[in-house]
C-alpha cells in the first residue's frame, strides 16, 4: 500500500447531491490528486483521468483505501474528440454527479508570432474544446436529474494579458465567463457551477518548470488547501478565487490596464527566474 502524508481534515461534502460518482480530469497529482483523496474520503466513487498511467494508478490506490470504487483513464485531453468520447464511455454505466475539470496548462509557452499555430491549438483544445464537450455531456444528465455539480479550475492568468501567455491567458479568461454564464443557465435546475481560480500553487507541475517560490511577499497556495476550499465553495458563487490570491485578483482588475500589466510582468519575470516573463 502506498503511504502518503495525512490530509488536513476531511471535507464536509454532500455526497448525496454530488455523487455517487465524480469525474476528475488531471486527477493524478497536485490539486487533482487532492480533490480525489478528499472526495474518496467523503465516500464518492471516482473516475480519474490523466496522461501518465503511473501517477494515476498510485492516486487510485490511495483513494481505494477509503473503500470507494476508482476507475482510471489514461488519455490526452488535448485530443478532444477521442478524449471526450473515452471519458463518457468509461462511466456510461454509472451516475456522475460531479465533474471536476482540473486539467489545464500552458503547453506552448511562446510569444505568439514566434509560436506554432498547431501547438497553440492544443492549448485551446485542452483548456476549452475538451472541457466544453465534457460539460455538455455530463451537464445534460445533471440538468435532467436536477442534481449535480460542475467545478472548473481556472487561473489568475485569465485576469490580464501577459508575455508568452497570449493564448493561455485568453482561454482562461474565456473559462471564467463561460462558468458565470453556465451558472446562470443551470442554477434554476439545481445544478451548481463553480470556477475555482488558482494563483501560484506548489504542485509537481510547477516544480518541474522551476518556479522561484522564494520571492518575498509571494503568495503560494498548498494544493490540498486549494482542493478543500474549492469543494467548500461549490454551490455558492459562480467564481471563487483561492483566498491566498484574492488580493492579487483584485489588483489585476485595476482599470489602468497598461500599468497593471507592466507591474505584473515584472513580478512574473522574477517568478520564472528569467527575462521572458510569464503569468500565474
Amino acid at each position: 500500500m502506498i503511504q502518503e502524508g495525512a490530509q488536513r481534515g476531511v471535507t464536509a461534502f454532500d455526497a448525496d447531491k454530488y455523487g455517487p460518482w465524480a469525474v476528475i480530469t488531471g486527477g493524478s497529482e497536485g490539486v487533482g490528486r487532492c480533490f480525489a483523496r478528499r472526495l474518496a474520503a467523503a465516500g464518492v466513487n471516482l473516475l480519474l483521468i490523466a496522461r501518465k498511467s503511473g501517477p494515476l494508478d498510485e492516486c487510485a490506490e490511495l483513494c481505494r483505501a477509503h473503500g470507494v470504487e476508482v476507475r482510471t483513464l489514461s488519455t490526452d485531453l488535448a485530443e478532444p474528440s477521442a478524449a471526450a468520447a473515452a471519458v463518457a464511455a468509461a462511466v456510461a454505466d454509472v451516475e456522475v454527479g460531479l465533474l471536476v475539470h482540473n486539467a489545464g496548462a500552458n503547453t506552448h509557452s511562446a510569444q505568439f508570432l514566434d509560436g506554432d499555430l498547431a501547438a497553440f491549438q492544443r492549448v485551446i483544445d485542452l483548456n476549452i474544446t475538451t472541457p466544453l464537450a465534457l460539460v455538455h455531456h455530463f451537464g445534460a444528465a445533471m440538468r435532467n436529474r436536477r442534481r449535480g455539480g460542475i467545478l472548473l479550475v481556472g487561473s489568475l492568468a485569465g485576469y490580464l494579458g501577459s508575455n508568452r501567455h497570449t493564448v493561455y491567458g485568453g482561454v482562461k479568461a474565456f473559462g471564467r465567463i463561460f462558468a458565470e454564464s453556465l451558472w446562470l443557465e443551470l442554477r434554476d435546475h439545481d445544478v451548481d457551477v463553480l470556477e475555482l481560480v488558482l494563483g501560484v500553487t506548489r504542485t509537481p507541475a510547477m516544480d518541474r518548470v522551476g518556479l522561484n517560490f522564494d520571492i518575498p511577499g509571494l503568495a503560494v497556495s498548498d494544493p490540498d488547501d486549494v482542493a478543500a476550499e474549492g469543494l467548500a465553495a461549490l454551490g455558492q458563487d459562480p467564481v471563487h478565487v483561492v483566498s491566498q490570491h484574492a488580493r492579487v485578483a483584485h489588483a489585476h482588475n485595476d482599470p489602468d490596464r497598461a500599468a497593471t500589466i507592466l507591474r505584473t510582468d515584472k513580478m512574473m519575470r522574477q517568478l520564472m527566474g528569467s527575462t521572458e516573463g510569464s503569468a500565474q
